[in-house]
């Protein structure tokens, strides 16, 4: 798990129990029958609203999101150079033979080596970007609809606790803890709102602006590479995506800058005059 999820879910935990704790009993905020109408009320109006396979693939990626780092851009940033070097030395019908992880990156390798159109591979990856933002839309969605239904469901608790209370004013001791207990389940709403729900769509949405980045990085880096272009110029193009901060400058070795020979020639031309 990320660091940024650790820290989030233990000091979230720990300063809502603390406080608990610290304001007395902490029996006080159990309630059976409040989270059933929370957490019962929230699953079945999701159901009703999309798909039940959907419900399940939108916990797999949460599960998947928390758990497994991200793709760094920088470093695919390098395997885009990687594969400008491999292309330029043995052409680009050499790219076929690339195994990578990402089913996007070894497709694109694979139009390379087929000597696809600029247009084609343009095309195909857009495609690409394209229905990996509709698959965590969706997933997202589902997310950001339990985030609606859970206070909804909280009030509709409080609603019944009190009109319970309201039945019973004969009876002037019941009052105060039959209203506490009716305030319970919005508390339980809100908690699972704004603690559980909304934070799981936030990272699904940012690892999707992250994965976008990285598609955006082989489009572009498949295109340079087509165009045959200097692998300096791959990095200068793809550097972009990357927060100036964080661009680290790739080392040249034997391999001359691109008009270096060019700069070398019109030194030696006085040499040659003379």
């Amino acid at each position: 798990m990320d660091f940024a999820s650790l820290l989030g879910i233990f000091s979230g935990i720990a300063l809502i129990v603390s406080a608990i704790l610290l304001g007395g009993d902490p029996d006080v905020f159990v309630n059976i029958p409040g989270l059933m109408i929370v957490a019962g009320g929230t699953i079945a109006a999701t159901l009703l609203t999309v798909q039940f396979k959907d419900v399940l693939n939108a916990f797999k990626a949460a599960w998947i999101v928390f758990t497994q780092d991200k793709t760094n851009a920088q470093e695919m940033i390098d395997t885009m150079l990687e594969l400008s070097r491999v292309s330029h030395r043995h052409g680009l019908l050499k790219l076929g033979d690339v195994e990578s992880d990402s089913h996007v990156l070894k497709r694109a390798c694979n139009l390379l080596a087929e000597a696809a159109s600029e247009q084609v591979i343009r095309n195909t990856l857009q495609n690409e970007i394209d229905s990996l933002i509709a698959r965590h839309h969706s997933v997202q969605d589902v997310f950001r609809k339990m985030a609606a239904y859970a206070p909804a469901f909280g009030m509709l608790g409080t609603l019944i606790g009190l009109i319970q209370m309201l039945s019973q004013l004969s009876n002037p001791e019941t009052i105060g803890p039959a209203m506490a207990v009716a305030l319970l389940t919005t508390f339980y709403g809100s908690l699972l709102a704004t603690m559980v729900f909304l934070p799981i769509a936030g990272k699904l949405h940012a690892r999707t602006l992250s994965e976008v980045t990285n598609l955006e990085i082989i489009r572009e880096g498949c295109i340079s590479i087509l165009t045959n272009d200097h692998y300096m110029h791959v990095y200068e193009q793809l550097a972009s995506y990357l927060p100036e901060a964080q661009r680290k400058p790739i080392k040249i070795g034997k391999a001359q800058k691109p008009g270096e020979e060019n700069a070398k020639a019109a030194r030696k031309k006085p040499e040659a005059s003379r």
